[in-house]
């Protein structure tokens, strides 16, 4: 068994010297570079292809761009006794109610009145500064702004105290007001 092996190593360690190149290839070096490049940049197309559409499918099934489902996901935020929490509802509200249609969405899943319950309760002026953010963007629709002044919107506004950290909270509540005070001038002259 000895002998066997001694001439099996012996057989390995030997340098081949009249051993033919096993390079059969009619291409030259360089061609074989640019083939290999073109190949690799073949390869990493369809990998960021394949990763837009896992992506894209991914997107579509999770995280919807902004449905009733989570328009009412939005609204029960507010009910949360979590400042934060209701921060991040106000927030997605106001990022919502982009147009008239929206808009009234918001106020019938009832996210004007939970938004005037959250400015209502504030204990800190960030929250009280999204609630606000979120009324504004909810106020450039009529019907929106008819909604708030039935829900008493102007004496919570109103008796929302002013803020020396955050200027926001009095530029929007001069602009509610505004709001406000046009509606009621407008149904006055009716």
């Amino acid at each position: 068994m000895r002998t066997i092996t001694s001439q099996f190593t012996y057989l390995c360690r030997r340098k081949p010297g009249n051993v033919r190149s096993r390079n059969f290839s009619s291409c030259g070096a360089n061609d074989e570079r640019s083939i290999e490049e073109d190949a690799e940049r073949k390869v990493g197309w369809l990998l960021k292809l394949l990763f837009a559409g896992t992506a894209t499918a991914v997107g579509y099934q999770f995280f919807p761009y902004m449905g009733d489902n989570l328009l009412h996901q939005s609204v029960s935020l507010l009910h949360v006794k979590d400042p934060l929490f209701k921060r991040m509802g106000a927030s997605r509200l106001a990022r919502f109610a982009v147009d008239d249609e929206r808009r009234r969405k918001v106020v019938e899943f009832g996210g004007a009145q939970e938004l005037i319950n959250m400015l209502g309760g504030a204990k800190d002026d960030r929250t009280r500064k999204e609630a606000l953010r979120a009324l504004v963007a909810l106020s450039y629709s009529k019907e929106a702004v008819a909604a708030l002044h039935h829900a008493g919107a102007v004496s919570v506004v109103e008796s929302t105290p002013d803020s020396s950290e955050y200027a926001d909270i009095e530029k929007y509540k001069e602009h509610l007001l505004r709001r406000f005070h046009y509606h009621t001038m407008i149904h006055l002259e009716k």
